[in-house]
């Protein structure tokens, strides 16, 4: 007999857990949600509700998207996906699908049911995406001084790969690292990363629905937990002018009953037919996904030569300088890294989008252009110059209608008046760089 939702709750409650907070992705990436005493699950177990209108809304609290007269979405809570919060010990946390209420069939917005379409299409042809996130975040304190009010918190050159005090003073992301462990989502290591005050926490390979939950997770839980110290933990792109940014790279590797189809090691290189078409698929579909990986208007500031993030479409054995990297590990180890991802992009939807745009390429064996393999910034034909503003991929991602189709128009359509409406704003702000441009001399 499968348990009820009271009696899984239960087992919490005896471990001194008072809450259960319900949440979901926006369109932003961004944690919504609900938090419920654990004795009143009982009137919620089959969904909470939401003004559909945060599915639309941007990031300085305007409704740019109503679906209507403001109608409801229900959100029903994903006990699978449940998570004891070791930062928060009274809380325990779940994911949940989003659907439209009784007697409406307008379905909302939903990222993360646009990657469970995408699973499930690439299970109609018995393949497994694994995904593997890797995500950077800069850790930021107050400062009245500074900037837009925040500094860097260990503003120190030369850090990169460094662990300990120097690297980490109070111990503070190495903590976020073993709670982020406790609670169950893979999170296996820690360093500073490459920027001053930057960190990344590794997390393990796992199912693609899988994956981008613990990316959700991963985030969230970074911010909170920087909260909680007074401290701002940001996976903006570029945060500052004198410093690189902070990119969200993913691998992707399919599997057909627990084998890895992108290996072959009788195949040129050690790779297969499979593999070869998922990429020209991710290779054909990247102005599009440029939209769903780069989402901001600051995202485009980190793609310029030189920065290690790629500015055409292509890709190259062991190139750090192309879109897509094929790491050299061979057999079950054999992957594509996308590494054009910034660290503000929705993972669900930039998962979903990579998923659609590899399948259309095994599905119509989509023919892999040559790889690049010199310095993709200087090279004679390095592929299709990728978007250089969010304007320019929201147009590319309206022009896919595969991607468009595939994501949901419900999802997409939101996503792109969003962010027009970003884009809008953003040509209308005079900027400090105007002032100290223009001002005094003109």
């Amino acid at each position: 007999m499968t348990a009820t939702g009271p009696e899984v709750l239960s087992k919490f409650k005896d471990e001194g857990v008072e809450i259960l907070r319900v949440l979901y992705p926006d369109l932003h990436g961004v944690a919504r949600g609900k938090d419920v005493p654990l004795d009143e699950f009982r009137h919620v177990e089959h969904g909470l509700t939401f003004c559909m209108a945060i599915m639309g809304t941007d990031l300085r609290h305007t409704p740019v998207v109503q679906h209507g007269a403001y109608p409801d979405l229900v959100a029903k809570p994903d006990l699978e996906t449940l998570k004891v919060l070791p930062w928060e010990p009274t809380v325990v946390a779940c994911l949940s699908d989003l659907d439209s209420p009784e007697g409406t069939d307008t379905p909302p917005p939903d990222p993360r049911g646009a990657l469970k379409r995408a699973v499930d299409a690439f299970g109609e042809v018995t393949l497994e995406p694994t995904i593997g996130p890797e995500l950077e975040f800069f850790l930021l304190e107050s400062d009245d001084d500074a900037p837009g009010g925040l500094r860097r918190r260990l503003d120190r050159l030369s850090m990169v790969y460094t662990v300990g005090p120097q690297a980490d003073p109070d111990g503070l992301v190495r903590d976020m690292a073993r709670d982020l462990s406790a609670m169950g989502i893979g999170a296996f290591a820690m360093n500073h990363e490459f920027m001053n005050s930057q960190y990344e926490i590794n997390l393990n390979h796992s199912g693609a629905l899988d994956a981008a939950d613990r990316a959700f997770w991963l985030r969230t839980g970074v911010k909170d937990m920087a909260a909680q110290h007074g401290l701002v933990a940001t996976f903006m792109g570029k945060p500052f002018n004198d410093q690189g940014g902070s990119g969200f790279h993913i691998h992707l590797s399919l599997e057909r009953g627990g084998a890895n189809v992108f290996a072959d090691d009788k195949g040129p290189d050690g790779v297969s037919d499979e593999f070869r078409h998922a990429l020209a698929g991710v290779i054909a579909h990247a102005p599009a996904l440029m939209a769903l990986l780069n989402p901001t208007i600051n995202a485009y500031r980190r793609l310029v030569p030189d920065s290690l993030a790629p500015t055409h479409g292509n890709w190259g054995w062991d190139n750090r300088t192309t879109f897509v990297r094929v790491p050299p590990e061979r057999g079950a180890g054999t992957r594509i890294e996308i590494r054009v991802g910034d660290g503000s992009a929705n993972a669900h939807l930039a998962i979903a989008g990579i998923l659609f745009a590899a399948l259309h390429g095994i599905k119509d064996g989509l023919e892999l252009g040559p790889p690049i393999e010199e310095d993709a910034y200087t090279a004679d034909a390095p592929g299709e110059p990728l978007p250089q503003s969010l304007d320019a991929a929201l147009d590319a991602l309206e022009a896919d209608d595969l991607l468009t189709s595939s994501l949901g128009p419900e999802t997409v359509d939101a996503f792109v008046a969003t962010k027009r409406f970003e884009c809008e704003r953003h040509s209308q702000w005079v900027s400090d760089w105007e002032i100290d441009e223009y001002l005094r001399h003109l």
